[in-house]
This record gives C-alpha cells, sequence and structure tokens, in this order.
C-alpha cells in the first residue's frame, strides 16, 4: 500500500508537470502566432511603424519590437530592428532620440524630435539584456551595459532618499540636481526590467532605489475619487531626508496631461509583471485595487481627467482590455484561467496591438 500510494504521489506530480508544460506551450504557441501578425503589420524593415500617428516610429516601440522578437525566438528581425536602431536614432552619448518621421532620404535626418524619452532606454536595453541570455551573444550584454551607464549619467536624478528617472534628457527640470519640480511620467518605470538591469550596473543600489522611490510615488499618487494614477506629475523633491513615506510633493500643476489614460495604463501591467512587487501582498492591495474598481465600471472608458473626472466618450480600447487580462492572470488566483486575448490585425493599430503582446508577454513570463 505504502509503494502505491508514493507512486500515486509521483504520478500526480508528473501529470501536474505535464499541465503546467502543456499550458506554457500554448501560451507561447498564441504569442508567436499573434506575433507573427504584429510582424506583418507593424514592423518594416528595421523599424515598428506607428500606423496609428503617421507612420512614425519611436525609440519605445524599437524596444518593444525587439522584446517581442527576442521571446518569439525571431533573432533576425531583432538584429535588423537593433540596427536601424543604432543606425537611425542612437545619439553620440548612448541615448536614442525618440521619436521618427519617415522622409525622402530615410535616415537619421528623418529624426523629428532628438530628445530621448527613457522608456525607449528602458526597454532597448532590456530587450538587449535578454537576447544576450538567449541566444548566447555577449555583445548584447555589453550594448544593454552601455545604455544602461548612459541611463545614469543622464537620466537618473539622486535626491537624498531618492532616486527618480528623467523622461527625457531636455524638458522636464530646469535644475537636474534635484532642487526644481521635476515632471515625470510613472508608467516609464518599468518594474521587472529594473531589476534586472541592475544586474549591469556598478552601483546596482542606484537601481534598487529606483524601483522603491516608483512604488512610493505610486502609493501617494493616487488622485480623485478613483485614486488613480496620471499619465504625468509634477514631484518636488524634499529638500532634506524626512519621512521615508512620501519623497516628495505631487501634483497635477502645469503637467503634459492630468488624466489616467493611454500612458498610465501601462502601470498596473509593470507591477504585476514584477515578481519583487507581487510578494507584498499589502502593497499589491492598495497600489492594484483602483484598478479592479475602474475596470468594473462597465463599458470602461479610455480615460479620466483626474482634475475634474470628466472622462473620454469611448471606451477602453482591446489592447487596455489586454491589460487587464494580464493583471488579472497574474494576480488573481481565482482567476487563473487563459485570457481570450484579442486578434492582432488590420482593425488593430500600433499601441494596442503593443499593449496585447505586451500583456501576452508578461504573462509568459510568469507561466512557469
Amino acid at each position: 500500500m505504502v509503494k502505491l500510494h508514493y507512486a500515486t504521489k509521483a504520478t500526480l506530480v508528473i501529470g501536474f508537470l505535464f499541465l503546467l508544460a502543456s499550458c506554457s506551450t500554448k501560451e507561447d504557441s498564441e504569442f508567436k502566432s499573434q506575433y507573427i501578425a504584429y510582424k506583418a503589420l507593424f514592423v518594416d524593415g528595421g523599424r515598428v511603424v506607428d500606423t496609428g500617428n503617421d507612420d512614425v516610429s519611436h525609440s519605445e516601440g524599437q524596444g518593444y519590437g525587439m522584446l517581442f522578437a527576442v521571446a518569439a525566438n525571431d533573432k533576425d528581425t531583432f538584429d535588423a530592428l537593433w540596427h536601424w536602431t543604432q543606425r537611425t536614432l542612437m545619439r553620440e552619448d548612448g541615448l536614442f532620440s525618440w521619436r521618427y518621421r519617415p522622409c525622402v532620404d530615410n535616415s537619421s535626418s528623418c529624426i523629428y524630435d532628438p530628445n530621448n524619452a527613457s522608456v525607449g532606454e528602458i526597454l532597448i536595453a532590456w530587450a538587449l539584456l535578454r537576447a544576450s541570455e538567449k541566444w548566447g551573444v555577449g555583445k548584447y550584454e555589453e550594448d544593454a551595459r552601455n545604455i544602461v551607464r548612459a541611463v545614469e549619467q543622464k537620466l537618473l536624478v539622486v535626491n537624498n532618499n531618492s532616486v527618480v528617472l528623467l523622461p527625457g534628457e531636455y524638458g522636464f527640470a530646469s535644475d537636474q540636481t534635484g532642487n526644481s519640480s521635476l515632471q515625470l511620467n510613472l508608467s516609464y518605470w518599468v518594474f521587472p526590467a529594473i531589476t534586472d538591469l541592475s544586474s549591469l550596473s556598478d552601483t546596482p543600489s542606484r537601481w534598487e532605489s529606483l524601483f522603491e522611490s516608483g512604488l512610493i510615488l505610486l502609493s501617494n499618487m493616487q488622485f480623485s475619487t478613483y485614486q488613480l494614477p496620471s499619465d504625468w506629475v509634477r514631484f518636488t523633491p524634499n529638500s532634506a531626508e524626512s519621512d521615508n513615506s512620501k519623497i516628495g510633493a505631487l501634483s497635477l500643476d502645469n503637467v503634459i496631461s492630468p488624466e489616467f489614460g493611454f500612458n498610465a495604463i501601462r502601470i498596473p501591467l509593470q507591477l504585476a509583471w514584477s515578481p519583487r512587487f507581487r510578494q507584498n501582498a499589502r502593497l499589491t492591495e492598495k497600489l492594484l485595487s483602483p484598478y479592479y474598481a475602474w475596470w468594473a465600471i462597465t463599458p470602461t472608458p479610455a480615460t479620466i481627467n483626474l482634475l475634474n473626472e470628466e472622462t473620454a466618450e469611448y471606451e477602453m480600447s482591446k489592447g487596455m482590455r489586454s491589460v487587464q487580462m494580464a493583471v488579472n492572470s497574474l494576480m488573481k488566483s481565482e482567476e487563473k484561467q487563459r485570457p481570450e486575448w484579442p486578434e492582432i490585425n488590420r482593425n488593430m493599430d500600433y499601441y494596442s496591438a503593443s499593449l496585447t503582446l505586451l500583456s501576452m508577454l508578461a504573462v509568459l513570463d510568469n507561466a512557469s
């Protein structure tokens, strides 16, 4: 009887592991199928095309494309994307011009705005690191390390007990020593990437502080009766070390957008994607509950102005719904069934398709 008991347990364990592998394989296959559609619709040679915005390209979009190519094991496309990004968007300081508009000679002369967007650097470096781990190419890791150094030199602002990420080198702070107010975008905090990229830094504690500062900011960035974060926020750092629960004052004064909208929708996904965040039950409840309440509104508006609570007349896009499904899948144990992802096709624009693949990747990363 004892032998039968152990044999039965072994059979159950093997069966469970087989089920996990089967689910992971299905998710991987579905991701690759969606990726093929994404590549056909939005990748032109080495650039990712924003079809909903005059066919421009962004450093952020290049980062997304590179991440997706790694996950799909498509090294040829990855290399094409990275080569175009280096040749066309990379500046002499190792950062990337954020916006490219097609022009006659189709070269770096088509750069529409030479300023960078730090989410682009974070995503590109993360994609390179993941590529080096997947394909064993040391040069990718070296390139990622160089981007990390450039970010540290120009975009990380250290102030007393906090480290924050400038959205770009220019235009968001009059004084980069941290003595004046800064305009921040918390959707640029890609939390799982921040954790991984710290391994490439000579000062990993700065990335640790960046992660923690992001959580503190979001804990104090719950605006309006809906308690949601805004796309953009004004941050005035504390002038001296004080209460660690508030590293500075936050407001919606003179910001690019006081909405919870197309930028901030990425925040709950990037939180839930992070294993480190998911381990903190108290914080997950505090930071994610407002999204669950917002998504319970039917139909859910795409955006809300957090100053006057005016909502968009149109509902969330399919990409935004994908974020909701991913967060529920990652965070709610009672909703572990496989999400029914929207199909990426010609009726979906670049950003919605990117949010969908990004959501699928977050679930895929945590499937094992």
